[in-house]
């Protein structure tokens, strides 16, 4: 057997209007469409890619977010071309989004190219470039 991709990542935000606000944005600029939005749950299609937000059960409304806890480190998008991290880059500045790391290279496949950022939670969210079919081929 061999997977065929990710076939969604669903994320529970401690603020979910907050959140939704936030891809409402972020994925519509990324190209997925959205399939759900609804009081409970934004739950966006594109890319082979599915990403949902969900609300929060009610003991856990407003908890912080912690990268370094068991679960979620980040996640990351894949771009098609090298000059979509920098367009993304610029997008979230616009938005006043926190960047961890602007675009630059790293030593993770040969021409690694990525921008790091947070959504209102603090979760991290990447976007990378790999030059032809990189290490997922």
């Amino acid at each position: 057997m061999e997977v065929n991709g990710m076939a969604h990542v669903i994320l529970t935000a401690s603020n979910f209007e907050r959140s939704r606000d936030f891809y409402r944005q972020l994925l519509p600029f990324l190209g997925l469409q959205p399939m759900i939005d609804s009081d409970e749950i934004y739950y966006c299609v594109g890319g082979r890619t599915a990403l949902g937000i969900r609300k929060p059960s009610a003991e856990h409304a407003g908890a912080s977010f912690d990268q370094s806890r068991v679960g979620l480190h980040h996640l990351c998008f894949r771009a098609r071309e090298r000059a979509d991290v920098d367009e993304l880059h610029g997008f979230l500045c616009s938005l006043g989004v926190t960047i961890i790391r602007a675009p630059r290279e790293d030593q993770w496949a040969p021409g690694y190219y990525s921008v790091l950022f947070e959504d209102p939670d603090g979760m991290r969210l990447e976007l990378n470039h790999v030059p032809g079919k990189g290490l997922l081929a």
